[in-house]
């Protein structure tokens, strides 16, 4: 873990990344292609490495092409979901820009969606190309295609690396593993890769045997240009060859998704080096500037998040949590705002896609989302939780700052500020607007009928059938965005009841005074329901009796 002593070192430090990223795969790609050769396809070469120009210019070009996937794969990750446009969606509004719009620019959505669509071109084609040269430099020099012409080795042999090498694109793309996915638990770099080595040989082993079928049957369309009557030992040896070549190929391709994926997700600490004058005056600003000063959903900000996480849950940076608490409350106030942003984003976009003023409405959608020909209705709710590991840094890192604030602030700055209140009412807002985007709904009953703890019900919207809404048990299974609903509805009330344990006996006295809306309840307008649906939410948690 390194730390970050400059506010404009964020994209140095994506960039050293990228460049230690390359080196390491480099390096792991030339120890692979040395074994395989040594090893495997000793049985099939009489010199496996011996010196030899060919040999040479196969090793370069087997390196060269493992560095295109890799500046591919780099390419092409983000730490979040994206929607890509379709090849008809493309073709429509490339008609719609030359024919109907009279060259006015296309919105802003579509071309989000179409470089994304782009760049998932680009990367099967690198991989394609990648796989059409890493086959043939890893197979060529074998006896078994010795005096076969160049142009066969070239058209069967480059021609199957190349369906291979389209095939694991195409898998990679639909599968999501371009997705960052940051672990619950940070480990050493080398451990962490030394733990996925096992589970990359057994998925370039699978895909390998995939990619050689699928291969093989389409060699049966190519025309035969080998020369001589070819024997079964000579055949099988050809076969076994390719498959040892795909494998190793699948292997590197693998472990380069591996070492990617450890490399980016590891923590970086956004913090002047201990001792040092910046960390005497303001420790604060370099994590605030990656914050506040780094593109929305980039690599950059999720691992400022990641950092400012665990900074509010650990007590390892402790001088660097105290220092949020500074006299003036500037800090506390800065680090509060950037918490919550992303979860009043969840609950407003939500709440647009429920339009939660009815009950009816909400049954409505979710019938129509339950339907797969509603496609349209259904991506207004997917893109809210595409942010989902944001969202639950957010709410782990406020509600854990909040709760340490009891004991560490003094200067009152989270009390005076209004940033409790404020965390409060988020986490409450985001809460019902994720349950009800489940299912669920409020009865707001009348003060008059407030009989104690147990005034408030949560219930799943009933009409006489179990597979209504989201909350429904017949249709759980099958709707993709229950699970991350229910895991952020989870973290939600784990970040709730956080800061009600530490702060239980003075919320009990103000409810017994009536100011409990005053001290834990925002005055402005919440980004979900109403002040008092989060005063009687509030209340439940006070009692317990959330669920």
């Amino acid at each position: 873990m390194s730390s970050l002593g400059g506010v404009g070192d964020g994209d140095m430090l994506i960039k050293n990344r990228f460049l230690g990223f390359l080196i390491w795969q480099s390096v792991q790609s030339t120890a692979i292609f040395l074994l395989c050769k040594s090893l495997l396809l000793s049985h099939f070469t009489q010199n496996p490495l011996s010196p030899s120009f060919s040999g040479f210019l196969a090793f370069l070009l087997f390196n060269l092409s493992l560095l295109l996937f890799s500046a591919s794969v780099f390419a092409v990750a983000s730490p979040q979901p994206h929607c890509s446009a379709s090849p008809s969606e493309l073709a429509l509004g490339l008609v719609r820009f030359i024919f109907v719009s009279g060259g006015q620019s296309p919105s802003s959505d579509f071309r989000r969606r179409a470089t994304v669509s782009l760049g998932f071109l680009l990367f099967l084609t690198s991989s394609a190309w990648s796989g059409f040269l890493s086959v043939v430099c890893v197979c060529w020099n074998c006896d078994a295609f010795a005096g076969l012409p160049t142009r066969y080795l070239l058209g069967t042999l480059g021609f199957r690396g190349l369906v291979v090498g389209f095939f694991y694109g195409l898998h990679y793309i639909f599968k999501r593993r371009w997705v960052l996915e940051f672990p619950i638990i940070q480990r050493p770099p080398f451990f962490s890769f030394k733990m996925g080595i096992p589970s990359a040989i057994g998925k370039a082993l699978k895909l390998s045997t995939v990619g050689y079928l699928f291969s093989a049957v389409l060699t049966v369309f190519l025309p035969n240009e080998s020369t001589g009557q070819v024997t079964m030992g000579k055949f099988l040896a050809e076969q076994i060859i390719f498959f040892v070549g795909s494998f190793i190929v699948f292997l590197c391709w693998e472990l380069s998704h591996h070492l990617h994926q450890v490399l980016n997700t590891k923590r970086f600490i956004f913090a002047p080096p201990k001792g040092s004058a910046a960390a005497e005056t303001n420790p604060s600003e370099p994590l605030l500037a990656a914050l506040e000063g780094s593109p929305p959903r980039s690599l950059l900000q999720y691992l400022a998040y990641l950092d400012l996480c665990m900074v509010c849950e650990r007590n390892v940076d402790t001088w660097r949590r105290a220092a949020f608490f500074e006299e003036t409350g500037d800090t506390y106030k800065r680090v509060i705002a950037v918490c919550l942003k992303p979860l009043e984003q969840l609950a407003l976009k939500l709440g647009e896609g429920l339009d939660g003023s009815s009950v009816e409405k909400s049954l409505q959608l979710s019938h129509q989302l339950q339907s797969p020909t509603n496609s349209q209705l259904y991506s207004r709710f997917y893109e809210p939780f595409n942010d989902l590991q944001l969202c639950a840094w957010c709410a782990r890192a406020s509600s854990s700052l909040t709760a340490h604030s009891h004991k560490e602030d003094r200067f009152g700055v989270a009390q005076l500020s209004g940033s409790n209140a404020a965390v409060i009412s988020t986490l409450l807002s985001c809460l019902l607007a994720v349950e009800t985007f489940m299912g669920k709904k409020i009865n707001l009953q009348s003060p008059n009928l407030v009989t104690g703890p147990t005034f408030m019900k949560f219930a799943t919207v009933s009409t006489g059938r179990s597979d209504v809404g989201f909350g429904g048990t017949g249709k759980r299974i099958r709707n993709p965005q229950y699970s991350k609903a229910y895991c952020m509805a989870d973290i939600l009330r784990t970040s709730i009841y956080c800061i009600l344990s530490t702060f239980h006996d003075e919320m009990l006295s103000a409810a017994k005074a009536g100011l409990l809306e005053k001290d834990w309840i925002m005055s402005s307008k919440p980004p979900y329901g109403t002040h008092g649906i989060l005063l009687q939410k509030l209340k439940l948690f006070l009692y317990f009796n959330a669920s």
